[in-house]
């Protein structure tokens, strides 16, 4: 279990930093004269046919539904791993971040929605700044807090799982379209199909790939979002049946997507939809209501939602601070719980994919300032608190 955890971190620290480079360079091509380039290559067509059956979408729509749900796969994996046989199976180790997480979702789409109540489209995008990018944030973790308890880092981790989880249930039940019944049962049929591979003990990973690809193209066919796909045949993925190596197969399979994920998949997804173009944008058109309900959504709506509910709670004796962490620690965790970027764009483009792209720039601003803000003061704040671990201790309340 440990050396899975550190095997996580190792590659959510590196890939953080390998995603704030993509989303850098997307916002560098944006505002260049290859801007147009940029554009071009991911609206290139791409079509995969297979007699009757056509999957035909631009490159931009095969990062984000396709590559994707290999993320949300990974997601799924983690999830139930730790809900199973990790640290999330025990009850009194989830109550704090699972409260943590409830308000962390809960407070930032209150912002967002005071900001937008009155426009129908705008408020589409009342989740976007719920979401907490794990990568970016254990990267600064890491970066930041290296000498902080390990307990801290179990807490920003559970909190960014239970996350995860919400921002799958919203995405299912606000973010679907109109519903296709046939493709819906060839889903039903092949999760059915991997149900029985696993109560079979089949060791082969490549059937339940095969199996997984069908599920994800009739999902991707019916409505619902293909990403969802990936998050559902995770449970379907034994856990302690080994492999043909003699591996574990679920454990083995997230320690194989980790690298890929990590290094590839989140920094395209970072280059492909970070790329916001400031030429010929006034002040007034940055700042405007979505802008400014993410950012302050993200910004103040984590650290009050996860901070003020945590005060609360251990304070009323419901539950425990993580082991030898002090309060400023956990304020400087609750704050890189504001460290949105990966989820909160994904969703953004969910939530206005049928808009003018205005609204995505909106979004895309929104998310910068405010996971950059959640960073800035977040890994501040940790660093101090290392570093003057008496003058920490004094403040606890």
């Amino acid at each position: 279990m440990i050396k899975v955890l550190k095997e996580k971190f190792q590659h959510d620290a590196s890939g953080g930093v390998l995603l704030a480079i993509a989303a850098v360079a997307a916002l560098i091509l944006a505002n260049s004269p290859a801007h147009d380039f940029y554009q071009g290559v991911l609206e290139i067509p791409v079509v995969v046919a297979a007699g009757d059956f056509e999957i035909a979408k631009p490159l931009l729509l095969w990062v984000n539904d396709g590559m994707m749900a290999l993320f949300f796969l990974l997601v799924g994996l983690e999830i139930k791993r730790e809900l199973l046989n990790g640290h999330l199976s025990s009850l009194d180790q989830i109550v704090l971040p699972g409260i943590a997480a409830i308000a962390g979702i809960i407070f930032p789409a209150v912002i967002f929605s005071a900001f937008n109540y009155n426009d129908p489209i705008a408020i589409k995008g009342w989740a976007i700044p719920s979401a907490t990018d794990i990568a970016f944030a254990i990267g600064v973790f890491t970066l930041f807090g290296s000498r902080l308890p390990i307990t801290l880092k179990l807490f920003l981790l559970t909190v960014a799982i239970f996350d995860d989880i919400g921002a799958i249930v919203i995405i299912a039940l606000f973010y679907s379209q109109e519903l296709s019944t046939a493709s819906l049962a060839i889903a039903f049929c092949g999760l059915l199909g991997l149900l029985i591979l696993n109560r079979l003990s089949i060791n082969s990973v490549a059937a339940y790939i095969l199996l997984g690809t069908v599920v994800w193209a009739a999902v991707l066919k019916s409505g619902v979002h293909a990403t969802l796909a990936g998050f559902l045949i995770a449970w379907f993925i034994p856990l302690k049946q080994l492999n043909k190596h003699g591996k574990p197969m679920l454990p083995a399979l997230e320690q194989e997507l980790y690298p890929w994920v990590s290094f590839l998949i989140l920094p395209t997804f970072a280059f492909a939809n970070a790329g916001v173009s400031f030429i010929n944008t006034s002040v007034a058109e940055l700042l405007n209501p979505i802008t400014v309900g993410i950012a302050l959504g993200l910004f103040v709506g984590k650290q009050v939602g996860i901070f003020g509910l945590c005060w609360i709670v251990v304070k009323s004796k419901l539950a425990v601070l993580p082991k030898g962490a002090t309060w400023v620690q956990l304020y400087g965790v609750s704050l890189l719980c504001g460290i949105g970027f990966t989820m909160s764009l994904f969703i953004g483009t969910l939530a206005f994919e049928n808009q003018d792209l205005s609204y995505l720039a909106s979004v895309k601003i929104g998310v910068l300032l405010g996971s950059l803000a959640s960073a800035v003061l977040g890994g501040w704040i940790i660093a101090k608190a290392k570093t003057n671990k008496l003058k920490t201790n004094k403040l606890t309340p």
